[in-house]
């Protein structure tokens, strides 16, 4: 063996009897006990309810997405103002440019209702004049009185 490996080999024989010898003490001194709810979770005083397989709704991820995408926006625009006497005022120009177009999208999204966790006043009045066989209103065209007081 060559002797550049030997202090490695060292480190690494004295890691394995060290996490050996960790192991075994906390076997033989640890408790033995096996009640009615040792093997039952617990998480902060509170009793389980339920199974943790249940579905999450899409809108969590959708979140979680956009969490992403607007934390990486954060890294980028801190890295410019970090940079920004050096680089100057064309940066400048295409940071303003960045944040257009992810502004851009974000007003895309939530006009297209990416955003939405439920069903708003909007929705709930074109379905109504759906179901009563009324067009779709032009611009402008708000529910009345009477149809704010049914929602």
């Amino acid at each position: 063996m060559d002797t550049v490996y030997w202090p490695f080999m060292a480190y690494l024989g004295l890691v394995f009897v060290l996490v050996a010898s960790i192991l075994g003490i906390s076997h033989f001194l640890g408790e033995r006990h096996i009640e009615r709810t040792t093997p039952d979770p617990f998480e902060s005083g509170i009793v389980g309810t339920g199974t943790a397989r249940s579905r999450l709704s899409i809108k969590f991820y959708l979140v979680a997405l956009f969490f992403v995408i607007f934390d990486v926006e954060s890294v980028f625009i801190f890295a410019w103002a970090i940079a920004f006497r050096e680089v100057g005022w064309t940066a400048y120009i295409e940071v303003l440019f960045f944040i257009a177009v992810l502004v851009a999208a974000w007003v895309y999204l939530w006009r297209q209702g990416a955003l939405d966790w439920g069903t708003t006043w909007h929705q709930k009045l074109e379905r109504q004049r759906r179901a009563r066989g009324e067009e779709k209103g032009g611009l402008g065209s708000g529910p009345s009185a009477t149809e704010r007081a049914d929602l």
